[in-house]
């Protein structure tokens, strides 16, 4: 096991990373910005390492500085969360030359698995289902010529990134001429390739991914799924496992295909393999994310198995258990500071910050009371997980939960959630990505 983990990121993650470091008995490095400096997870970590500056480009996505407070802080091995340069493999390059290990894929296959053109074939070349495609698009001129060939709606989307930045559903030609220059100049800025291309839109598609852990042995196990559907603007705001309504056949069937995949490119680590379903039960490829997402603690909460921990085992050459039981459900919901009225982030200081704290509720955030909520980062607070016998007891914790978390100084997405889990439509399990325009909120 490696003596020193350093954290490359902030907030809720890097929090999660610490507690898994003292669960193993690894010292952990945390490093920080100046806009979070009252971060509770400083005094937490065995070391932090100031970063200058408050930008993320100054610090969370400054490969010189982060290799600098590598070797710093003597750190052997180097977990970069989720965001800024987790799939990044000029910074897992930097982490090799520094002398540590990159927990995460190597860089070859962050490069493969990152074009989600290349990985969309790949996955259509040993048998998974895909919705059709095209290739990158290199200007407007070529991308009319295609559109005409696919037909529309189309989705419009970087070949890089994610998160929802820079994308665009088209349903004629002219919104592709008004969209086009709009996503590349998006995609350059959110991560540094202007590159596009066209999948076919779906509509009122279930947003499934499946959680999939590998070693270095080829004993890749597939961790069942977690339905993402329930989102705004292509991001997620309430997760749960496993998906109501759908046959564990089907998913089953899904994981092994991912899985001889994964084991045939020899991956080891964290990886989750996104998808769509359509209303008439038709499968498709979506994306893949080599890294920790967002939501693993709803894994988590259903398996028993620290995620955070694994990377560290099977990094360290560990081999990866059988697959485990799946154990009553579990939903996350993600409280955002923003204004509820336009869904823009809000920011101020935590006046009050007091998380909920009951059985079968677990928070994971990165603030506490009297920290101040900045515009540099992505604006979420907390995750709200909850875990149950049955997932109407799962629902019921999440909506007492949200009624106990009080939060003062800045305004939060809390009754846009409470919403959400009333509607009568989520509690039957009848979701798509389309439900919180349909249930009249955009926030």
């Amino acid at each position: 096991m490696f003596r020193k983990v350093l954290i490359a990121n902030r907030g809720a993650i890097a929090r999660r990373v610490v507690r898994a470091c003292h669960e193993l008995g690894v010292q952990s490095a945390v490093v920080y910005s100046e806009a979070d400096a009252q971060a509770p997870y400083l005094a937490e970590a065995s070391e932090a390492l100031a970063l200058a500056g408050h930008k993320a480009e100054d610090t969370y996505l400054n490969i010189g500085a982060l290799q600098a407070a590598i070797t710093q802080s003597g750190a052997d091995a180097v977990h970069p969360g989720y965001g800024f340069l987790a799939e990044s493999a000029a910074f897992a390059e930097a982490v090799a030359q520094a002398g540590a290990t990159f927990l995460g894929p190597d860089p070859e296959l962050l490069r493969k698995l990152g074009d989600k053109v290349a990985a969309r074939a790949l996955f259509a070349q040993q048998g998974f289902p895909t919705f059709s495609g095209s290739d990158p698009l290199p200007d407007l001129a070529v991308a009319r010529q295609v559109a005409d060939s696919l037909g529309f709606p189309l989705m419009l989307k970087p070949v890089a990134g994610g998160g929802g930045i820079g994308m665009r559903v088209l349903h004629d030609a002219d919104a592709l001429a008004d969209s086009f220059e709009v996503c590349r100049t998006l995609a350059q800025q959110s991560c540094g390739d202007p590159s596009l291309y066209f999948e076919r839109f779906i509509e009122r598609p279930r947003h499934v991914e499946l959680q999939l852990l590998g070693d270095a042995h080829g004993g890749a196990v597939a961790l069942f799924e977690r339905d993402c559907s329930v989102q705004r603007r292509h991001q997620k705001l309430v997760e749960e496992a496993p998906a109501p309504g759908i046959e564990r056949s089907e998913v089953d069937a899904l994981g092994a295909q991912a899985v001889s995949v994964l084991n045939g490119l020899g991956y080891s680590g964290v990886a989750t393999l996104e998808t769509l379903r359509r209303e008439d039960g038709e499968w498709g490829f979506l994306e893949i994310n080599p890294r920790i997402q967002v939501e693993h603690g709803v894994t988590e909460a259903v398996t028993g198995m620290d995620l955070v921990g694994w990377q560290m085992r099977v990094a360290a050459g560990e081999r990866v258990p059988g697959p485990p039981a799946l154990h009553g459900h579990s939903l996350e919901v993600r409280v955002y500071a923003e204004n509820p009225l336009t869904g823009f982030p809000d920011t101020g200081r935590l006046t009050a910050y007091r998380p909920p704290r009951m059985h079968g509720v677990r928070v994971e955030t990165g603030y506490q009371e009297g920290q101040s909520v900045t515009p540099y980062y992505d604006a979420l607070l907390a995750k709200v997980i909850t875990w149950g016998t049955t997932r109407e007891q799962a629902i019921g914790r999440a909506r007492i939960g949200l009624r106990g978390f009080e939060v003062r100084g800045v305004r939060t997405n809390i009754a846009t959630l409470e919403r959400v889990l009333g509607d009568p439509a989520f509690l039957a399990g009848q979701v798509h990505t389309g439900f919180l325009a349909e249930m009249g909120t955009s926030a």
